[in-house]
């Protein structure tokens, strides 16, 4: 997350609307059992965020499987090529445009500055703007690189 430049310390100020965090532990596990890898997110407690003040729009993509059957149908009538991806992290990767304040995460308090806050510039998940900081970046990319985005209406 430092590389990532997920948050800065700043000081407090009882103006600062306050969210905590949280680490969620997952053991991911082989199809027979056994333990592959130890998983761990830095959650933020995004449910104490109020709107107007720590974010303005919330976002999430619903597809019904019926679009995605539509969209398919017409890929493989044209002959299109198609390509899956995945990316690893995408929430921690969203630009926050709203002031988001955070304590420090538990277990990695800055012991030269204990009673200073994370001033998040990065989205984490649990916040309630990161679906939406994701989808805004990634979709800047894509038109910076030539895509034209089509956005298709279906009335099933």
């Amino acid at each position: 997350m430092r590389a990532n430049r997920t948050w800065t310390l700043v000081p407090f100020h009882p103006s600062m609307n306050v969210v905590g965090s949280r680490w969620v532990y997952k053991i991911k596990r082989r199809y027979d059992g056994s333990i592959e890898r130890y998983k761990v997110h830095l959650v933020a407690k995004g449910f104490i965020q109020q709107e107007g003040i720590d974010y303005s729009e919330t976002f999430s993509h619903v597809i019904k499987r019926a679009t995605v059957r539509f969209v398919f149908s017409i890929v493989v009538l044209c002959g299109w090529k198609i390509h899956q991806l995945d990316i690893h992290n995408a929430f921690l990767n969203g630009v926050l445009d709203e002031e988001v304040y955070m304590k420090q995460p538990p277990g990695f308090v800055d012991s030269a500055l204990p009673s200073d806050l994370c001033h998040l510039h990065k989205s984490l998940y649990g916040l309630k703007q990161a679906p939406l900081a994701w989808y805004t970046r990634l979709n800047d990319f894509l038109l910076s690189i030539g895509y034209l985005i089509v956005y298709l209406l279906c009335w099933c």
